[in-house]
C-alpha cells in the first residue's frame, strides 16, 4: 500500500529543502535526517545526528522483513504511523538502581528476544539498560532527551558499537525518535532511487 503524503508535508519539505541542501546523503541518510528535521523544525540535526547508511541499509531490510519495533514510551509508539510497537512501560515497575523505563526495557526484551529494532526517545535510563542487554538488536535509535544522562546514554550507545542512530546534544525526544523509525518505514524497498 502506498503512502499519500499530504500537501502540507510536502511543502515542508520543499521548504526544507530550500533552507538546507540534503541531497550529498545517501538515501537512507537523507531521509532520516530530512524527517527528524521536519519533525522538530531544526536544521541543527544535519550536523547533530550521528549513523551509518550501511547499518541503515540493514536494519531497513529487517524492518521492511517483519522484525519486532520496540519503543520505550507510549509518545514513541503514537507517532511510529504504520507499524504495531512494543511498549511494556505500564506493566513496568521502578525499584532500587531501577527506573521504570529501564524495567520496561527488560520487560520488552523477554518477549521480543534478539533482533529488534528499540526506539528510545524519552528516557536515557531506558537505553543504558538496552546497553546491558544481549539483545542483538537490528537497530537502535537512541534519541533521549534531556538534561541529565541524554547525551551521555547516546556517548555510551556510539561506544557499544550497536547499529545505531544517535545524536551528539541533549536534545532528542519522541517525535524525533518516531520520525527516524518512519524514515525507514516510508523508504520504499527500492529505496536506492531517490525518495520523494
Amino acid at each position: 500500500m502506498n503512502r499519500v503524503v499530504h500537501p502540507i508535508e510536502q511543502e515542508s519539505f520543499r521548504r526544507l529543502r530550500s533552507r538546507l541542501d540534503t541531497s550529498h546523503f545517501p538515501p537512507l541518510t537523507r531521509a532520516v535526517v530530512e524527517r527528524v528535521i521536519h519533525s522538530a523544525a531544526d536544521l541543527e540535526y544535519a550536523s547533530d545526528l550521528v549513523m551509518d547508511e550501511g547499518t541503515l541499509a540493514k536494519a531497513h531490510a529487517a524492518l521492511h522483513s517483519g522484525a519486532p519495533v520496540v519503543v520505550d514510551v507510549e509518545m514513541v509508539a503514537a507517532g511510529i504511523t504504520r507499524r504495531e510497537t512494543v511498549c511494556r512501560l505500564r506493566e513496568a515497575v521502578s525499584g532500587p538502581g531501577l527506573t521504570r523505563s529501564a524495567h520496561a526495557v527488560r520487560l520488552a526484551f523477554e518477549q521480543v528476544g534478539p533482533g529488534a529494532l528499540w526506539v528510545i526517545g524519552c528516557a536515557p535510563t531506558a537505553l543504558e539498560e538496552l546497553l546491558t542487554l544481549d539483545a542483538s538488536p537490528a537497530l537502535v535509535i537512541g534519541l533521549p532527551v534531556g538534561f541529565v544522562g541524554a547525551a551521555e546514554s547516546k556517548a555510551a550507545l556510539r561506544e557499544s558499537g550497536l547499529p545505531a542512530v544517535s545524536n551528539v546534544s541533549e536534545k532528542g525526544g519522541s517525535a524525533v525518535a518516531a520520525a527516524a523509525l518512519n524514515a525507514l518505514l516510508y523508504t520504499p524497498l527500492s529505496y536506492s532511487e531517490e525518495k520523494q
